[in-house]
């Protein structure tokens, strides 16, 4: 199995207006390696270039200029775009079939033979909560429902990379939970799932890693938790604060704010955050709650699109 599920070589998207006489950058020079196995967050404001990337991704337009790989080949290998699965952002179904049904159509499109169709489409109509609406049409369907069969179409054929384009975007709380349980048990059966959303908080919770696009060009890409910064700011909460332990908080930190059991500390560094808790152990303190504040994948997204302007 290759390294990489996706690589991309200075690639690049020029949308060339003859009316106009104007040409419009979609993407510029898009580096980018996604890890065989791994959920990537692929998010940028809107315009960034990320459907416009997806579209090259999957063969229906060709770039300008640059290269990519899809599972180590060339997306012109028939092979290849058998092992990929995609969910798009705005998608229309049939809606006189069934779930069953649609289901069946698009498996058949896929070459997949009767058989193996006989057993995939009610393991997943089961895996997205649809179980019971199989033989209900589409045309029934909530957004939310519909999202949750096209996320079917998607993983029908076990691809082994799927890329999904805002898959939560119409779902309720307890369908985006879902989602994102289905999406982590893809990625323990090895599966490389590509997400494009919205949803940072979504994003945060399960991608491994994360690329942000602005003006066609990944100004940030990395592990998650190495990209988000922790701040040298302590949230802690005592079970019985006493004048003892304060005195040697503030011997190693400087106390922001203090009510009660809580209190908000700040250090110098990163690096003397264990310095305060074991100073807190060591006065006697014991501790109910100590978080250090981490910048959230808000934050971040929200600074890095800021300073590229």
């Amino acid at each position: 199995m290759t390294q990489y599920a996706i690589e991309t070589y200075r690639l690049r998207k020029v949308y060339r207006s003859l009316l106009r006489r104007q040409s419009v950058v979609a993407v510029d020079s898009l580096d980018l390696k996604v890890p065989t196995g791994c959920v990537f967050g692929f998010l940028g404001p809107n315009g960034a270039g990320k459907t416009t990337t997806i579209m090259m991704l999957l063969g229906n337009v060709y770039p300008t200029s640059g290269s990519f790989r899809i599972l180590g080949h060339s997306i012109s290998d028939m092979g290849v775009r058998r092992r990929i699965g995609f969910l798009p952002e705005k998608f229309q179904f049939h809606e006189l079939l069934t779930a069953e049904e649609l289901l069946w159509f698009h498996g058949r499109l896929a070459g997949m033979d009767r058989q193996l169709l006989t057993r995939r489409v009610p393991e997943v109509l089961e895996q997205v909560g649809l179980s019971e609406r199989a033989r209900s049409r589409v045309r029934e369907f909530s957004k939310g429902m519909q999202q949750r069969l096209g996320i079917a179409q998607a993983i029908l054929h076990d691809p082994d990379l799927i890329i999904l384009d805002e898959p939560t975007s119409a779902l309720d709380p307890l369908g985006r939970r879902d989602v994102r349980d289905l999406i982590l048990q893809l990625k323990s059966r090895g599966k490389t799932v590509f997400l494009n959303s919205h949803l940072l908080s979504e994003v945060e919770m399960v991608c491994d890693e994360v690329a942000i696009l602005r003006a066609g060009q990944v100004q940030r890409q990395g592990d998650i938790e190495m990209l988000l910064q922790v701040h040298p700011v302590v949230d802690v909460e005592l079970r019985a604060p006493s004048e003892r332990v304060m005195q040697a908080v503030r011997t190693v930190a400087r106390v922001l704010s203090e009510n009660g059991t809580r209190f908000t500390a700040e250090v110098q560094g990163e690096e003397e955050i264990p310095a305060l808790a074991r100073c807190i152990v060591e006065a006697g303190g014991e501790m109910m709650r100590f978080a250090p504040r981490r910048e959230s994948l808000e934050d971040l997204f929200v600074r890095v699109v800021e300073e590229a302007k």
